[in-house]
């Protein structure tokens, strides 16, 4: 299965269907103002322009309403404030609370090696067994990158299984 295809099932069949609906809606809305508008202009559309109005138009709001689906699933996946981003993606105007979401997004969860449970990548330490999730400074306890010589908390040197750990 593809990446896209994975990130897709991400987004709740809620939101699916009410952007179905909302699809339905819009369209039908759409070819009736078409019809039964009394301006000069809008009858004078060629036929091609008509169908574009009627069935493009509306996916727009399709696509809005799925990435509002895509920023909960997503948020909840990753244990933030899912809530909170939903209605952010939902109000903020010209889809700013969507982009805002993507660049402040926390990363996803990682499998503890002891337990095997999903842990925030935040957590340096697994909250189910306590096992190290990444390696940390024997001096100060702080999270250090494995390629780190020294630890930029406390300047300690770092033992050598710790700096070639990957």
């Amino acid at each position: 299965m593809s990446r896209f295809r994975e990130e897709l099932r991400v987004i709740p069949k809620t939101a699916k269907v009410i952007a179905c609906l909302a699809y339905v809606v819009l369209a039908t809305l759409i070819n009736l103002g078409i019809r039964f508008s009394g301006d000069p202009q809008t009858g004078a559309l060629p036929p091609a322009g008509k169908l574009a109005l009627t069935f493009l138009v509306p996916l727009l709001l399709v696509a809005l309403v799925l990435m509002i689906g895509y920023v909960y699933g997503d948020a909840k996946r990753r244990g933030m404030r899912y809530i909170m981003w939903t209605l952010l993606a939902t109000f903020v105007p010209d889809a700013i609370g969507i982009v805002l979401y993507f660049i402040l997004r926390d990363p996803l969860p990682k499998r503890c090696a002891a337990c095997g449970e999903m842990v925030l990548a935040k957590f340096v330490f697994c909250p189910h067994c306590g096992a190290s999730t990444q390696p940390t400074c024997p001096q100060c306890g702080k999270p250090v990158e494995p390629t780190w010589a020294n630890c930029p908390y406390c300047g300690d040197k770092l033992p050598r299984q710790t700096a070639n750990a990957a």
